[in-house]
């Protein structure tokens, strides 16, 4: 939700650039399967409402007083949700490049963050020379998936990889964290170059900053792999926003009650971002992964209805009915979706399934003998 002085007014904090803007904020944490790209659901979620005057100098405040904190929150979390799972690697952006994020995490979970700054390394040289000075390893393509304003395209990748420490910043902190923190912290750095760029484009520059171990081309694609995940992400805000919830354009007077509808708006994206993924990848996900049991033979009953005497093979459902591929269909049907041009958008899907859950629900009321 977004406004200016009527919205503050309400009681909504700051948010944006500059602070003109009043509404809430949330960061969640997605968990998608490192090979597969499946969204498999939420690890953690934080939804606030800033409140309070002007903070005091981000010197002088420990990360547990600061907003940053919830980078490190989501990496503990991550932790104890995911303890169950063979490997847990948390990939995010430049503005989680905190020394305390590398330096805290558990043991149990590595880290993949973007760096945002050009580093102090152990021995005395920067991150940026560092990381100009490496051989180049070896060169991949990859897709770059469309965004407002500019088509998908190939983009070539020239990448570099090796070994380094960070130092522990000596400005930002409170004393009290020098105290606490490592001096230094052993990280791995995989630098990642776009080559021969098309002019109207910014060339893909990532150095990726990481614990864990790269010492091959291997190793470095499959970190660039998992960053490139990130770009999910960016799918689910465009659910939750513009493309499908239309969160920001909610008009929800009490600032309360907007946290608890941004709540259950997120949970809820994850369904819809994960049957967006569903017409991709057909022969992934079960349909479990998203519904209750008891929800297949409604699915097939609707599904059913559609397909009716169809003439032609594009208006029936081509999925197995316990696949999600199958409810994606089913679901864009009822949102309005006619099997003909193109593929269901996150709006659509979220007609869809807010038609069906009404459906769903009418069948379990028990008819009355009159």
């Amino acid at each position: 939700m977004l406004g200016a002085k009527k919205v503050r007014a309400r009681g909504y904090g700051p948010v944006g650039k500059g602070g003109g803007l009043g509404g809430v904020l949330v960061h969640p944490v997605l968990t998608v399967d490192a090979t597969s790209g499946e969204v498999l659901g939420l690890a953690d979620i934080k939804v606030w409402n800033r409140e309070g005057g002007k903070a005091a100098a981000r010197t002088q405040r420990a990360l547990e007083d600061k907003e940053s904190r919830r980078w490190l929150d989501g990496i503990e979390n991550a932790a104890t949700v995911l303890n169950k799972a063979k490997s847990v690697t948390v990939v995010s952006d430049r503005e989680s490049d905190i020394y305390e994020d590398f330096a805290r995490r558990p043991e149990t979970v590595h880290v993949l963050i973007r760096s945002s700054s050009n580093r102090n390394l152990v021995g005395g040289s920067k991150l940026l020379d560092y990381a100009d000075a490496l051989p180049e390893a070896g060169r991949f393509q990859i897709t770059v998936p469309a965004k407002p304003g500019q088509p998908a395209r190939l983009a070539l990748l020239a990448v570099r990889f090796g070994p380094l420490a960070i130092t522990r910043p000596q400005r930002g902190m409170p004393s009290a964290a020098l105290n606490v923190l490592p001096e230094s912290v052993d990280l791995h750095l995989v630098d990642v170059r776009e080559v021969a760029a098309p002019d109207a484009v910014s060339p893909i520059h990532w150095r990726l900053l990481t614990s864990h171990a790269v010492t091959c081309m291997t190793a470095a694609s499959r970190m660039i792999d998992h960053y490139r995940k990130r770009w999910i992400i960016e799918d689910y805000f465009r659910t939750l926003k513009s493309a499908g919830f239309q969160l920001e354009d909610a008009d929800i007077a009490d600032p309360q009650v907007m946290l608890k509808f941004t709540a259950l708006a997120a949970i809820a994206a994850i369904t819809v971002t994960q049957l967006l993924r569903a017409r991709d990848n057909p022969a992934g996900q079960g349909l479990i992964v998203a519904f209750d049991p008891d929800d297949q033979p409604v699915l097939e009953a609707i599904c059913k209805d559609y397909e009716g005497d169809a003439p032609t093979q594009r208006q029936k459902n081509p999925h197995p009915p316990d696949t999600l591929a199958f409810a994606t269909w089913v679901i864009a049907r009822l949102g309005g979706w006619t099997g003909y041009y193109g593929k269901p958008g996150a709006q659509t899907l979220n007609r869809g399934l807010q038609r069906y859950f009404a459906i769903k629900y009418g069948s379990t009321i028990p008819r009355r003998v009159v």
